[in-house]
């Protein structure tokens, strides 16, 4: 049966809406939207841009080591509707997500082998994905990037048609976009780089000069943000420090997450590496199978193209450039190209059978797709549950909002000396609950910074008891070689100052 053109897609907007009321009715209600360091360096960018046309942060220095457009997109926000970035953000992040379904319900329908069970399946793994709620409950850019990267498999889509220079431009620019959105969307110029050079309905001299123009256009932004970055700072990405985990670490790290959001137990977490490198080397056999069948201009190709790209690239990057380890926040703008790319292919082989062989194949698909469904359900359900109590965790849970040490950082705005500095194992915290500046204690790794630091003779120290950041210079370090004199003392946080004069 043909549907009306107005309903094939029916489906996926009622995916959208369901998952618009999981982020803002169900996972944000309680506190509102999470709240990370990253975030309150986004929204005080965002904050600037709007206040002053300035792209600083919270700490007065100018935003390097992320890019400028999540923070750019969400001062456009602010500007239309004047509400403060961290109230609407729970709307903002629920539409961002509606968007990611409907983009991707309309993209698998556009398959060459359609199934409407399996787009329902794939769109149900969406909704109510562990790894898409975190990301959507927090003020992260990620957020933004995800919806690029569905965007991106549509406009790639859509620039294979016809392949029409006008196409190209515009798949250009969303490129553009993205790789300012997060640096880490340099993979999508990657995956449209590889799939023009194996797209073989392009003339030779064709494909030279579109991936040449697409080069040009898509890293063009990039360019311009790292030397705006560079003059304004001195540093091209903000002060990274080299990795100090190997490639083996963080396939292990991959892994985690891999057995994470497959539903599987820590119990299979000694595997995390061969399963990592079995997801990877699948990824890259069904592009090989593809291209063996001719098949390289479909939308599965390019979802798959994009999740094996983004797979090798974040492991790697990881080994030679030291950042968080690797968790479900960072591989999340590949799970739906992973969810797609990796189960695509049933349709496409069921098809061949007829429909009695049909049913018989597919049953074991939708026994493994429910089970799959129900194992992340049920970790919705548990983190509802333990965050219905107290929000989603950050800066806007109730260890923060009930803490004493906040209220009194709150009430006690005045008790500084003028022109005396203030340090603080949280500077974005103090920011983010009274609005003063302080600085961030330096990392012990950089000894410049450190020997700055034993060098200043007067400042305040506002110390937050429940951190534990051991990569700062921390409280005992400070107290070995200065005497720190206590002027507040609270259940979760202190209050010091350092005179050298003794006065």
């Amino acid at each position: 049966m043909t549907l009306p053109k107005y309903l094939k897609n029916l489906d996926s907007f009622i995916a959208a809406v369901l998952g618009f009321i999981a982020i803002y009715y169900v996972y944000t209600s309680y506190s509102g939207i999470g709240i990370s360091p990253d975030s309150i360096m986004y929204a005080s960018t965002a904050h600037n841009i709007y206040e002053h046309g300035s792209l600083l942060t919270f700490n007065g220095g100018p935003l390097v080591f992320f890019p400028v457009f999540y923070p750019f997109f969400l001062s456009v926000i602010l500007f239309i509707t004047r509400v403060d970035t961290v109230t609407a953000a729970p709307v903002i992040n629920g539409l961002l997500f509606a968007a990611v379904i409907f983009f991707s319900g309309y993209i698998i329908s556009k398959f060459k082998s359609h199934s409407y069970l399996y787009k329902w399946l794939i769109l149900i793994a969406i909704v109510i994905s562990p790894a898409l709620l975190e990301i959507y409950t927090y003020l992260w850019s990620e957020t933004l990037f995800t919806l690029e990267v569905m965007v991106f498999v549509w406009a790639y889509w859509h620039y294979m048609q016809k392949h029409s220079m006008l196409s190209l431009l515009l798949l250009g620019i969303l490129v553009a976009v993205s790789c300012i959105t997060r640096y880490a969307g340099v993979t999508l110029i990657m995956t449209g780089g590889l799939l023009m050079l194996l797209d073989k309905e392009l003339p030779l001299l064709k494909k030279i000069k579109h991936i040449l123009i697409f080069g040009f256009i898509s890293i063009s932004l990039l360019i311009a943000n790292l030397v705006k970055n560079r003059l304004s700072s001195g540093l091209s990405t903000g002060t990274r420090e080299p990795s100090i985990t190997p490639l083996s670490k963080n396939l292990y790290y991959f892994g985690k997450v891999m057995c994470d959001w497959m539903g599987l137990p820590p119990t299979f977490y000694p595997y995390a590496v061969g399963i990592a490198c079995f997801i990877l080397l699948f990824l890259v056999g069904l592009l090989v199978w593809k291209g063996i069948k001719n098949r390289i201009n479909t939308g599965e190709t390019i979802i798959i193209m994009f999740a094996t790209v983004y797979g090798i690239f974040i492991p790697v990057l990881a080994t030679f450039s030291r950042f968080e380890p690797l968790n479900s926040r960072l591989l999340s703008p590949m799970f739906i190209c992973l969810l797609i790319g990796a189960t695509s292919w049933v349709p496409d082989v069921i098809k061949h059978y007829n429909f009695k062989k049909q049913l018989i194949y597919a049953i074991p698909f939708v026994v493994l797709m429910l089970s799959f469904l129900y194992s992340t359900g049920a970790t919705d359900y548990q983190r509802w549950y333990d965050e219905n109590d107290y929000g989603v965790p950050g800066y806007t849970d109730d260890d923060w909002n009930t803490s004493e040490f906040i209220k009194f950082l709150k009430t006690h705005k005045h008790i500084y000396k003028p022109g005396v500095p203030i340090y603080s194992d949280a500077d974005e915290a103090v920011y983010f609950f009274t609005g003063e500046t302080a600085i961030l204690l330096p990392h012990r790794y950089f000894k410049n910074d450190v020997d700055k630091l034993f060098a200043v003779k007067h400042y305040y120290l506002i110390w937050f008891g429940a951190l534990n950041n051991t990569e700062l210079i921390g409280l005992k370090d400070l107290q070995a070689r200065e005497n720190l004199k206590l002027l507040y003392h609270l259940k979760d946080g202190d209050i010091y100052e350092y005179n050298a004069d003794g006065k």
